[in-house]
């Protein structure tokens, strides 16, 4: 949606819809409004019924000292790229962290300040429902999650790192999440994968397509993309005992296994990966014995430097 052709972009939406996806997601991040600008254009000209749309705002140091005057800018901008009047979600995009410092916002920096500019949007109907990305420190995401002034928690779920639905093994080379998904379902906060396919580490392979974006930062899992795909391949066996086609398609499913799991974000470059992804969803849920294995599989990167 930020470097792809025009037309490959509508006939993508346009079958994605068709196949049942009613949910986009975006930010003002992704490609300095590109790609709010392609799908406002296309959703525009098709003009489904019943798609939801939610978009991010990322703070930058410099507007800390005026919250609640960058936030509601950035919404507006969003909405003009968009064309829309409004977003069904608008999630925060900055970590959060227990006092703070760069680009993260401290925990009374959100709840002080950036809940009541959000709420202050959906008043003015900018926007239906608040939203967090939890990543930050682990602590404070629960803290803000249980406060329960958010509606959507957007969480790191993937094979690679389990944690915020499972207990990790001693000295996993992971951040732990601590169950993150109990808090979720406590507070009432529905729960959107992401990083399920570790930005494209679980692929397996270090190739990225032309029009993708570079490997991200990891976050979560390793501490460099490299060692998130050096893991991945060691999951192989998946694929080789019959059990998945590929890796991506057992992290596609792996995400979807989880009952707190509301929706899961998946990154595209072509018209391909997605039809791969909804091939994948297709196939329901990992079995027991899947999860089991894959469990196995995972004990092996205990005690390893993250």
């Amino acid at each position: 949606m930020v470097r792809g052709d025009a037309a490959e972009q509508e006939r993508t939406i346009a079958r994605a819809i068709a196949a049942g996806v009613n949910y986009f997601d975006t930010a003002v991040l992704y490609g300095n409004g590109q790609s709010e600008r392609n799908l406002g254009r296309v959703l525009q000209k098709l003009k489904p019924a019943n798609v939801a749309v939610g978009t991010k705002v990322r703070l930058l140091p410099s507007e800390f000292s005026r919250i609640a005057d960058a936030v509601a800018m950035s919404l507006e901008g969003s909405l003009a790229r968009l064309r829309l009047d409004r977003v069904d979600i608008f999630h925060l995009h900055n970590p959060i962290t227990e006092t703070g410092g760069g680009l993260a916002l401290s925990v009374q920096q959100v709840l002080g300040e950036v809940v009541p500019a959000f709420e202050r949007l959906r008043q003015h109907g900018k926007t239906r429902f608040l939203g967090i990305t939890a990543v930050g420190d682990t602590a404070t995401l629960h803290q803000v999650i249980d406060s329960r002034a958010f509606d959507s928690a957007q969480v790191v779920y993937n094979v690679l790192n389990p944690s915020a639905a499972e207990e990790l093994p001693t000295n996993y080379p992971a951040q732990d999440y601590g169950r993150l998904f109990d808090h979720a379902k406590a507070a009432g906060v529905g729960v959107v994968g992401i990083r399920v396919l570790a930005g494209g580490a679980l692929s397996g392979s270090a190739e990225r397509h032309p029009i993708a974006g570079p490997a991200p930062e990891p976050i979560g899992s390793a501490m460099s993309y490299d060692a998130d795909v050096d893991r991945a391949r060691r999951l192989i066996p998946l694929v080789k005992e019959g059990i998945v086609t590929s890796l991506t398609e057992a992290a596609t499913r792996f995400a979807l296994s989880h009952p707190a799991m509301c929706t899961i974000l998946v990154g595209i470059a072509t018209r391909q990966q997605f039809e791969d992804a909804l091939a994948a969803v297709q196939k329901g849920p990992l079995p027991r014995a899947a999860l089991d294995r894959l469990s196995a599989l995972r004990q092996a990167f205990s005690g390893e430097p993250r």
